[in-house]
């Protein structure tokens, strides 16, 4: 299968492809081609270093090529740049591909961070996002409360739970095994994709619990 992550030059996107290169073709998508092509390189020596030899490749391109190319397409970005990022993109997905937003409306105030979305009226990022796609039903909503910092790390267990949202129930299943291949995450699914703001609220909520009481790069686990 192959992974594309737009904005895989970042913390997440790195994290990403260290982790599901090992069994998969990750695809490094940025704007500039050859910023993605050496970060691809970097993470391919990397991930070698961690595990020896993987059944996977890990390799870099311009975003609309590694939009053609997905099979799963992860959208690594900042919320504001939703519409100029995904307007010449997302139309050039194979109709099979599935689309999956970590996004997460939030800003830092004086008071912690909220969730822009309910703070300012704006849409939530899966309205955003779906608006783009040709077929919405594969959007698929999951990995907002990941530690991006622990992710990096891909000899680290984690142990919480990842909350899915989606229609397709295929899409969903596709998500859900990706999510099972990094070690001491479980998907949790909590419905269609129209309660994806449930997911998106617990970024904030989770980032102000972690700086209020000292947590230390926490997740959520359900139990």
């Amino acid at each position: 299968m192959k992974v594309g992550i737009i904005g895989g030059t970042g913390g997440m996107g790195k994290g990403f492809a260290l982790r599901w290169s090992q069994n998969h073709d990750v695809i490094i998508g940025s704007r500039d081609a050859s910023r993605a092509s050496d970060s691809a390189a970097e993470y391919t020596n990397l991930v070698k270093e961690a595990f020896g030899e993987i059944k996977g490749t890990i390799s870099g391109n311009d975003n609309v090529t590694v939009a053609k190319e997905s099979d799963v397409l992860i959208l690594s970005i900042p919320y504001e740049n939703i519409d100029s990022t995904c307007s010449g993109m997302l139309s050039e997905i194979k109709d099979s591909c599935v689309v999956v937003s970590p996004i997460v409306p939030m800003t830092k105030t004086d008071v912690g961070f909220e969730c822009v979305a309910i703070k300012e009226n704006k849409p939530f990022s899966y309205q955003l996002v779906s608006k783009h796609m040709k077929n919405k039903s594969k959007l698929v909503s999951a990995f907002h409360v990941i530690s991006e910092k622990k992710l990096v790390n891909p000899t680290l267990e984690l142990d919480y739970d990842i909350f899915v949202c989606g229609d397709d129930d295929e899409s969903v299943q596709v998500v859900n095994g990706l999510i099972n291949e990094i070690k001491g995450l479980r998907p949790i699914y909590l419905g269609p994709v129209e309660l994806s703001y449930f997911a998106e609220m617990s970024t904030p909520l989770l980032l102000n619990a972690m700086i209020k009481n000292k947590i230390k790069n926490p997740g959520i686990k359900i139990v």
